[in-house]
């Protein structure tokens, strides 16, 4: 499923190919693609005309602000597991996987591509709040490059529970946007395993998290996030963090820090990676 560091490297190819750009038409062909409105008439009809003013990241989702010559309006955008948004020129032979069709400008068009058809699309009606169409971003938590996302504020979200801190690194009501890639990156950076329960953890292990969170993020930023089976940017080019990664997807390979075989394990139906020497349960005392 693409993480922050996907979502944010779709968004910033986004607002650099199709600012100011006018939709003049759409095509969607799987209906249950689009969640908001329940017309995809009334969807094709009320984006057309308008022209994208900019693209927004709120954990991992995408929202396009919209405006026309009367009005604005919100385009939302979850690709889930393996959507895809692609800018191509109209000519371009259709993927079976295509599901929306935005058409713009000197036969340009955004391609929404979604293999397992979880991905949705809004369009957001002028005048509406965005979390009244959008719920799912009302229960997002702080985004990890927030001025909100201090220690104090992980402290609050992770103390008092006990519940695997990997685990709880996956729920977008404790960190918006992290994934499984990047929070087993971030807890092999910050020294703790994921099985570690968070009412365990001291002040100065999860000083080390927050830190480590961010960096994690900011380099799969700039390596164009990690693509392990269906990530593209919207210019079709592969991610290339998994090249670095320090333990996701290498179980049974060596540490990159101390040489110790990187180890696997199931956490609420979900794989952890981890490094048994570099890793523990229990760190520096606050």
């Amino acid at each position: 499923m693409p993480e922050l560091p996907e979502v944010e490297t779709v968004r910033r190819g986004l607002n650099q190919l199709t600012l100011n750009q006018e939709i003049t038409g759409g095509d969607v062909l799987l209906d249950r693609t689009i969640a908001y409105p329940f017309s995809v008439g009334e969807f094709v009809d009320g984006i057309k005309k308008n022209a994208i003013a900019t693209w927004h990241r709120r954990g991992k989702y995408l929202l396009a602000e919209l405006s026309s010559s009367s009005s604005t309006g919100w385009l939302g955008v979850h690709l889930r597991m393996t959507g895809q948004l692609l800018w191509l020129h109209r000519d371009e032979p259709l993927h079976k996987h295509t599901r929306v069709r935005l058409f713009f400008g000197e036969h340009q068009e955004l391609r929404f591509v979604d293999q397992r058809t979880f991905g949705k699309i809004w369009w957001v009606p002028p005048s509406v709040a965005v979390e009244s169409i959008i719920t799912g971003l009302a229960k997002l938590a702080a985004d990890p490059f927030s001025p909100e996302f201090t220690v104090e504020y992980l402290a609050s979200k992770l103390q008092n529970r006990r519940r695997p801190i990997k685990t709880a690194l996956l729920d977008q009501s404790v960190v918006a946007g992290l994934g499984n890639i990047y929070a087993d990156e971030a807890l092999f950076k910050s020294g703790i395993l994921p099985q570690s329960l968070c009412i365990d953890l001291q002040l100065k292990q999860i000083e080390r998290l927050r830190t480590a969170i961010i960096q994690v993020l900011e380099t799969s930023i700039e390596a164009g996030g990690t693509t392990f089976s269906n990530f593209l940017s919207v210019k079709g080019v592969n991610g290339n963090y998994g090249g670095v990664a320090w333990v996701y997807n290498r179980a049974g390979e060596p540490c990159r820090v101390c040489g110790t075989t990187i180890q696997r394990i199931r956490l609420a139906g979900r794989s952890s990676h981890f490094c048994p020497q570099c890793q523990t349960l229990r760190g520096v005392k606050s």
